[in-house]
């Protein structure tokens, strides 16, 4: 079986030392609580799900992928994806680098693109789960009426709703 351990060490230095944001968000209320202890705490308890719940479910996502059921138009995923989403939401991940009005943790977007490139290395089927629902959701923070983003926000930042990606390329053949 494949072996993947994240580049911790090089993220904490990243953080720590090039862009220097213990220091930068001491002065930030918003991430006041952002301490180099906190942030590698996060990226290893990211780099273990990465390992023991994605990482083994890569070859089922390549291999099965997700199942459209024509008669009730339900989508099935690649066994064990329902119960690593499961995982995953309850970790609150998907909320990590959303706003806290809406549900979200407001950590900082380096460390969310921290834990993008984790899972994305680990399992890039599974990634896309999370990975498009932030896509919506910045979408709809971005340009979403008030309205839409207190429907909308807190579900994908919990993760109970996810996101998708919406693509028209007709000329070259695209197949979403």
């Amino acid at each position: 079986m494949p072996d993947y351990h994240a580049p911790l060490k090089h993220m904490q230095f990243i953080w720590d030392k090039v862009l220097n944001l213990p220091e930068k968000a001491a002065g930030l209320s918003r991430y006041a609580e952002a301490s180099s202890d906190l942030i590698a705490q996060i990226l290893e308890e990211c780099d273990k799900i990465a390992r023991d719940t994605l990482l083994p479910l890569n070859q089922s996502g390549d291999y099965e992928g997700c199942k459209l059921n024509p008669a009730d138009k339900s989508v099935t995923p690649p066994k064990g994806f329902k119960e690593a989403y499961q995982t995953f939401t309850q970790g609150g991940w998907c909320g990590l680098n959303c706003h806290a009005a809406y549900g979200g943790q407001e950590m900082s977007a380096v460390l969310g693109n921290f834990v993008s490139e984790i899972n994305s290395s680990a399992n890039m089927s599974f990634a896309m789960y999370p990975g498009l629902t932030h896509g919506a959701y910045s979408a709809i923070y971005a340009s979403g009426t008030e309205e839409q983003k207190q429907t909308y926000l807190p579900k994908l930042a919990s993760g109970e709703w996810t996101g998708t990606m919406n693509l028209t390329e007709s000329q070259c053949g695209t197949d979403l």
